[in-house]
């Protein structure tokens, strides 16, 4: 019996699969606790529909993604921060200050947590900052660190 997974079952499969069980274990367990629904012709091209519904959205998101790494490539950032001797600053800037900047100065969202500042920037100078926008999408800025005066 062909049936469509509503939830993961362990070692059949995971939700929105189709597969192929028995009769009885359709029947006796995966029907009756809402773990499946029968695989009617309805029900398969809803699950097509969903799949191309979210096959467009990714698409859209990764277009999305790819065009803001386009506009990264010429950003510079300026950040000022209290420094002493020889550029060193008081503190650091992290990427939370990094993304605040980005989305003042340019209008670009960026998820703090996808910036690539591991140790943060503990001096003055131009340094250049890599962001994950979507998985195999990568791009990288400017981000300028000038003494406050």
């Amino acid at each position: 019996m062909k049936v469509i997974l509503t939830q993961d079952v362990k070692s059949q499969g995971k939700k929105g699969d189709l597969i192929n069980v028995s009769d009885g274990y359709a029947n006796n367990f995966l029907l009756p606790k809402g773990l499946a629904k029968p695989a009617t012709k309805q029900a398969i091209n809803e699950l097509e529909g969903k799949r191309g519904a979210e096959q467009y959205r990714k698409n859209m998101e990764e277009q999305k993604a790819s065009n803001i790494a386009e506009r990264l490539k010429d950003i510079k950032v300026s950040l000022t921060a209290k420094a002493g001797k020889e550029g060193k600053l008081f503190g650091s800037i992290t990427s939370k200050d990094v993304a605040e900047a980005l989305k003042e100065q340019f209008n670009i969202t960026v998820d703090k947590r996808k910036i690539d500042l591991p140790d943060g920037i503990k001096t003055c100078g131009i340094r250049e900052v890599s962001v994950t926008l979507y998985p195999k999408i990568v791009g990288t800025f400017k981000v300028e660190v000038k003494e406050e005066k």
